[in-house]
């Protein structure tokens, strides 16, 4: 992928941080080209890149690990500013001659930063003192003989450090957070006054590219793709058709576990205003009989994900030269369930689409979204000209309301769990918050309760409501709506379903929840 101008390229390190796209996301946010690169990646490497900043990336490991990932002492030497993020400017401290400890005073969550250099380009209109996102167990505590600190916590003396011999910035804090708030000024800060990037990056540059790197991985094959009516897969469906054509045949699952109307809608849609080679597969029975009695949600999203693949190998049989497998990927998917790039990062979840796949796959993925996050996703949707109920669909998950459903999938409880959550998608669309909305939406839960109706004791299912805003799915925030919306939705939840006599609300944030419950 190339920029405008071959020079306006940002390196970013990836020592293994579950932030690391997400400091992607903000270089291109400020219209900056950008790659993530594996923290392997070698100073001559950047060289010849002809890289103009680098950024190194937090990561789970302590510098003195054994088998910590380390760095290429010689990328500081590089003509070019270097940022140290967390675990980057540990690792960067301890290749110049510092030295890293475990903290006995640990830092977690929001923390007061004290800047004690204000005039410093990096905090250039941060003040003196600033809120900021820790995520720490261990401290740098000594820097390198030209090292400067720059700034200080009550517990962390080298918060900042300053090493204008190497134009290297190190941050033991994550400003690439939205817990940090400096409205994101530090990082503006490095990538214009002291990368001095132009910022002439824009979402259409990535569909031109996206464009050639399918046609250069696909050549004359064909591709099947899983179409399921997100904003995810149809940008993925318009791009591949945009590249190879009619060597492009989108297939839709029916999983029977999707929404209310669900189905019918994709239908109307791709049948219609698109010129899409688009097959219909009515998958029920055979995806509920692989999940009869799996209560394990690691296993539920596996078992989906395998059977999805069965499908598509199943459906692919009549094309001979079908050797693709393309999806609608994106970069939370892929984090939350294991590193690309260096390794070191934990597992959170397996997504049926990433590590929920076959050992035995037998096509090649293409996944040109795999890097990108979901508001990113809906700027290339727009830009293909995806209708507005497609780009601004709520995000749904690939394994659908079989884990919405803690515990036991069965086609009574979907059908429950359907009803429910079509309430909850209704009555929230009287809200004049409701664009704000990330997802919201109801869970079954396997907890039975007493209650009173129709002056008939009951003895019946809980629904939860998950209601939250997020800008890209990487951390969120609990909404709270109106009493009288909320009124309505448990009412009718437990008049009109059959099954369920008690609702509650769920006012957990991501993290340390995440959004979906399994």
């Amino acid at each position: 992928m190339a920029s405008k101008n071959d020079n306006e390229f940002c390196a970013i390190l990836d020592f293994g941080s579950q932030y690391s796209q997400l400091i992607a996301r903000r270089v291109r946010e400020n219209r900056v080209y950008c790659e993530i690169l594996p923290c392997t990646t070698t100073a001559k490497e950047l060289a010849e890149r002809g890289v103009k900043g680098v950024l190194l990336s937090g990561g789970p490991c302590g510098v003195y690990d054994e088998g910590a990932p380390q760095l290429d002492a010689a990328i500081l030497d590089l003509d070019v500013p270097v940022l140290g993020i967390c675990y980057g400017m540990q690792v960067a401290c301890q290749s110049t001659g510092g030295e890293v400890i475990p903290s006995t005073e640990r830092e977690y969550g929001d923390t007061t930063l004290f800047i004690d250099s204000t005039d410093n380009p990096i905090f250039a209109g941060c003040g003196d003192k600033l809120q900021v996102w820790m995520s720490h167990g261990d401290r740098v505590s000594k820097s390198g003989d030209s090292f400067s600190a720059i700034a200080h916590t009550e517990n962390t003396p080298l918060a900042a450090v300053h090493d204008s011999s190497r134009n290297f910035y190190g941050l033991q804090f994550h400003p690439e957070v939205t817990h940090t708030l400096d409205e994101g000024k530090i990082l503006n800060n490095f990538l214009y006054k002291i990368c001095r990037f132009s910022g002439d990056w824009e979402i259409k540059d990535y569909v031109e590219w996206a464009v050639q790197e399918i046609r250069k991985q696909v050549g004359d094959g064909r591709v099947v793709c899983g179409l399921s009516g997100g904003v995810d897969s149809s940008v993925v469906a318009l791009l591949i058709h945009r590249a190879i054509g009619d060597r492009l045949t989108c297939f839709f699952v029916d999983n029977g576990l999707l929404r209310e109307g669900e189905a019918e809608q994709v239908c109307e849609v791709f049948q219609g205003k698109f010129q899409l080679d688009f097959r219909f597969i009515d998958a029920t029975d055979r995806f509920l009989e692989r999940l009869v009695d799996v209560t394990d949600p690691e296993t539920k999203r596996k078992q989906i994900g395998y059977q999805f693949i069965e499908e598509f190998r199943e459906a692919a049989k009549e094309f001979t030269d079908a050797k693709f497998l393309a999806q609608g990927t994106l970069y939370p998917d892929v984090i939350e369930s294991v590193s690309p790039f260096s390794g070191p990062s934990v597992t959170i979840k397996s997504h049926h689409n990433v590590g929920g796949l076959p050992d035995d796959l037998d096509f090649e993925l293409v996944e040109p979204l795999r890097f990108l996050f979901k508001d990113e996703a809906r700027l290339i949707g727009k830009e293909l000209g995806l209708p507005d109920e497609i780009v601004n669909r709520q995000p749904f998950p690939g394994p659908g309301l079989g884990i919405r459903i803690v515990g036991e999938i069965t086609r009574d409880r979907l059908e429950t769990l359907r009803a429910a959550d079509a309430i909850v998608r209704k009555e929230l669309e009287s809200w004049s918050r409701h664009k704000e909305i990330w997802q919201g939406f109801a869970v079954l839960l396997p907890v039975r309760s007493v209650g009173v109706q129709g002056d008939q004791r009951t003895y019946e299912a809980t629904a939860a409501l998950r209601i939250v805003e997020s800008v890209d799915g990487m951390t969120a925030n609990w909404m709270l709506p109106p009493q009288d919306i909320l009124a309505r939705i448990s009412n009718r939840i437990c008049n009109e379903v059959q099954g369920i006599n008690r609702v509650v609300l769920d006012i957990s944030s991501k993290p340390p929840s995440t959004i979906e419950w399994e």
